[in-house]
């Protein structure tokens, strides 16, 4: 409490939550619990929701069979009444026929007359009437008599009317049956009644709470085996499999054949492909830090040899005149490959640089480049000396030089006949049709599927795949596509480099 000017102040209270706050702070909690408790929390309310729902009428109907077992008594206690000579029946055995009955008056009509058989011994207090007649009860109704029942108070009088019945549901048997206008009226307390409802419903509730119990329990276990456990084992396979997802952590699917079981199968499958694709994203990963630490000394010996190449040029000799320029050209393009030895697979890859120049040549220097031809290995450049190319001239001399090493070596591998490769160029419009065919052993089914991918497309043994996904990268990037045909036997590969759209076929 504060204190101001020596007065104590009182405390101030802490805040209390709404209704509707107590009500989300609730909901949160229940939200906070595990699927068990859940499952186990839902299951015991339902299961006594549905028991409430069956007591209440339970309840009305026992009232009803209550009353009605009354008005049965007091009809027999009427019938002695009637049999003593005279009528005039002794007080001593009128009470004994309204203690029997438990009642505290007995009234009957019949043929349109009602009268008093045993009247009660002093005027009594009617607090409610009651009629039990089918015509004048209704389901609600007597939920809502039944109900009212526990709030009358404890000295209460009520009158029922209704009719006898037989122990199989009619009409009791008399001297002179009961119309449907006939009735037995009776007074009698409500204390007895209430008693019997306060004792049956408590039954009940006992029941109920057992019954309640074992069906929560049966209910919770099916459940529990069927639904939750596996989702529980779904959820902490997936958790620890997030945690290191290696192939030991990967979930062994059950035998089932419903949704949990296709799940199960579903993602044993996706973990098995991440846990591949991982470990092929970590040696991707190796494998460009070791090309990186391997880059920088390459370097510096393709430097040094592009000098010594310089000096060789200057040299008299015809034939050195004649091959240093393409052994310079082949030093600078392998600089350039080596400074942009890491841009394969990253997300960006520069844009071809093209030109138009002439595709002959080129193709001419592919072969030379590789020493074709040779005695084992024909050589063939079929085009048109003035065909010209609108594309980046590096690009188009290793898409070529990847083609044909692997013509080349798939040939060498097999060592079954002389090999030859044959290199076709044509202009189709506003492209240039590309073929590379080859006599060899041509590419195995296996390697169809993944041809164009890097480190899945290797068609030989010892084989990486990236020369192939490396042509199709730089075919794509001039807006082409690289094709796989069978050839009879060995292989060929064709691929169209269509020109830039502002550029004219035989201009500049």
């Amino acid at each position: 409490m504060a204190r101001d000017n020596g007065v104590l102040e009182p405390p101030t209270p802490e805040p209390t939550l709404s209704g509707a706050g107590e009500l989300r702070v609730r909901t949160a909690n229940f939200l906070q619990l595990g699927l068990p408790a859940k499952l186990l929390l839902l299951t015991g309310l339902f299961v006594m929701l549905a028991e409430i729902l069956i007591f209440v009428p339970s309840l009305a109907n026992f009232r009803v069979n209550w009353l009605t077992d009354r008005i049965n008594a007091a009809h027999l206690a009427a019938l002695a009444s009637d049999a003593v000579p005279g009528g005039a029946v002794p007080p001593a055995l009128r009470n004994e026929l309204l203690a029997t009955a438990q009642v505290k008056g007995i009234a009957i009509k019949r043929m349109g007359q009602r009268r008093m058989v045993l009247p009660p011994e002093e005027e009594l207090h009617i607090d409610a009437t009651y009629d039990l007649r089918a015509k004048a009860r209704g389901v609600s109704q007597l939920i809502a008599d039944a109900m009212a029942t526990f709030t009358m108070s404890p000295n209460w009088m009520m009158r029922v009317i209704g009719q006898p019945s037989s122990p199989r549901g009619g009409q009791a048997s008399s001297v002179m049956p009961y119309e449907p206008d006939d009735f037995v009226e009776i007074i009698l307390p409500g204390a007895p009644l209430l008693d019997a409802m306060y004792r049956f419903g408590l039954n009940i509730l006992g029941l109920s709470i057992i019954i309640s119990g074992i069906t929560a329990a049966l209910v919770y276990l099916a459940l529990s085996g069927l639904l939750v456990r596996p989702m529980m084992r779904l959820a902490q396979n997936m958790l620890q499999f997030g945690e290191k997802p290696d192939a030991s952590r990967i979930i062994v699917p059950s035998p089932r054949v419903d949704e949990i079981g296709t799940t199960e199968r579903e993602l044993a499958k996706m973990q098995g492909e991440l846990v591949h694709l991982l470990q092929q994203q970590s040696r991707l990963a190796q494998l460009g830090l070791a090309v990186s630490k391997i880059n920088h000394d390459l370097r510096n010996m393709l430097a040094t040899a592009q000098l010594m190449s310089d000096r060789l040029a200057a040299l008299p000799d015809p034939a050195v005149q004649r091959f240093a320029p393409k052994l310079i050209a082949s030093l600078d393009r392998a600089i350039d490959f080596c400074n942009a030895t890491l841009k394969f697979g990253q997300a960006d890859e520069a844009g071809p640089q093209r030109v138009r120049f002439a595709l002959t040549p080129l193709a001419e220097e592919v072969g030379e480049g590789l020493g074709l031809p040779r005695e084992t290995m024909g050589w063939q450049v079929v085009s048109d000396p003035n065909l010209e190319i609108d594309a980046d001239r590096d690009h188009v001399y290793r898409i070529l030089n990847n083609l044909v090493r692997n013509a080349v070596q798939a040939i060498e591998t097999a060592g079954e006949r002389p090999g030859a490769v044959i290199l076709t160029a044509r202009r189709d419009g506003a492209s240039v049709r590309i073929e590379i065919a080859d006599n060899g052993p041509g590419v195995p089914k296996k390697a169809l599927a993944n041809l164009f991918q890097a480190f899945k497309g290797g068609a030989r043994k010892g084989g990486s795949g990236l020369g192939l996904a490396i042509a199709a990268e730089l075919v794509a990037a001039h807006g082409g596509e690289l094709r796989h045909v069978a050839g009879r036997p060995g292989a060929i590969f064709v691929f169209d480099v269509p020109d830039r759209p502002h550029s004219v076929v035989g201009g500049p």
